[in-house]
């Protein structure tokens, strides 16, 4: 045990280094306007500690096997003490999550913050907001009740349509020729392992990395008029108001409104009238009634994610001195183009509802 005083010693010396690069003893005042941030991504940060909180507490009741799963979930939400509120609060968190890494995206994109040296750290939030989609996916499915059918099985179909590979990925996802434990066991074992731990990887790169971009974008001293700058206390206490305010509004929204629960399922392939995409895939749902499933289920959101990958690489990029504020004129092509994909997806997820 002679390596645990050299062991501890490091971990001191980490801990005071680690927080001092995440809240350095001072910063530019415009780097924390929530008119300009709008608090979204110190928030989404926030949900995703009360998702790993609530959802640690679930698996202490819920059972990962076909003929189990929607009864433990109907166990958690009626039976188990205070289980209802966990399971609402988990639920809305994981919703709020998505709307705000949303907003994020938008803010980045419609302020110019993307541009070098932050095109790297965009690229990162980029596969983070991927990844908390495929949570969100997987998570849908654990109910393993009659509301999921249409996604677990369209859903997972889709990979049927992809030439060559398609059967060998649909195996190796669902774990057999069709849908049964093992698909329950291995989106399981990505929902509260794989895909979580990669999120907390990249979230806590993609945070560390704001931090060597030198923070959230802003001007330059040289180009700025406002130089005033606020200590690490004033920015953890508007962290701590916002983790307040957030947590008041996920405690209100999970009284008044239950996550969705339907019966456990009878026959897999079998859809009931309500069983339909979750809400962010509802656009696809719809672009599925189009026609080919391999062109509108697959390729046109490929096609929409590499857009979004390349709008810091084809697109003009804001000067310096626009930084910091909504709208830089130098960047309107890029968020023409935004503009119009969150259009679209809009449209047709209002149409799928």
């Amino acid at each position: 045990m002679a390596w645990l005083p050299s062991l501890l010693a490091l971990i001191n010396l980490m801990r005071p280094s680690f927080f001092h690069h995440l809240h350095p003893p001072t910063i530019p005042a415009p780097q924390a306007q929530w008119r300009y941030t709008l608090g979204a991504g110190g928030i989404a940060v926030f949900l995703v500690l009360v998702l790993i909180i609530t959802g640690a507490l679930e698996m202490f009741y819920y059972t990962p096997t076909p003929d189990q799963a929607a009864h433990s979930v109907q166990t958690i939400t009626y039976h188990v003490t205070m289980g209802g509120v966990i399971r609402n609060v988990h639920y809305w968190a994981a919703q709020f999550l998505m709307i705000l890494m949303t907003v994020h995206l938008i803010r980045i994109v419609f302020t110019g913050a993307y541009k070098p040296p932050r095109r790297f750290n965009y690229l990162l939030g980029l596969a983070l907001f991927v990844i908390v989609v495929l949570i969100n996916f997987t998570g849908y499915i654990l109910r393993w009740d009659q509301g999921i059918q249409w996604a677990l099985v369209v859903g997972t179909n889709l990979l049927k349509t992809i030439p060559l590979m398609g059967d060998y990925l649909y195996e190796i996802l669902i774990g057999g020729s069709q849908p049964g434990s093992a698909t329950l066991i291995r989106f399981y074992a990505w929902h509260i392992f794989g895909l979580t731990l990669l999120a907390v990887i990249l979230m806590g790169w993609h945070i560390f990395q704001v931090r060597r971009d030198g923070g959230i974008a802003v001007p330059p001293p040289s180009l700025r008029t406002d130089l005033q700058r606020i200590t690490r206390y004033e920015l953890v206490r508007r962290e701590v108001l916002a983790m307040l305010l957030t947590s008041t509004v996920l405690i209100v929204v999970a009284g008044f409104a239950p996550a969705p629960i339907a019966a456990p399922i009878e026959e897999i392939t079998a859809f009931s009238s309500d069983s339909r995409a979750p809400w962010f895939f509802l656009w696809v749902q719809q672009m599925l009634k189009w026609g080919d499933p391999f062109l509108w289920g697959v390729l046109a959101p490929l096609a929409t994610l590499t857009v979004l990958v390349l709008i810091p690489y084809i697109f003009p990029h804001p000067h310096e001195s626009e930084l910091g504020r909504w709208f830089p004129k130098s960047n309107w092509l890029a968020r023409l183009i935004l503009t119009m994909i969150a259009v679209l997806v809009l449209g047709l997820t209002l149409l799928g509802v």
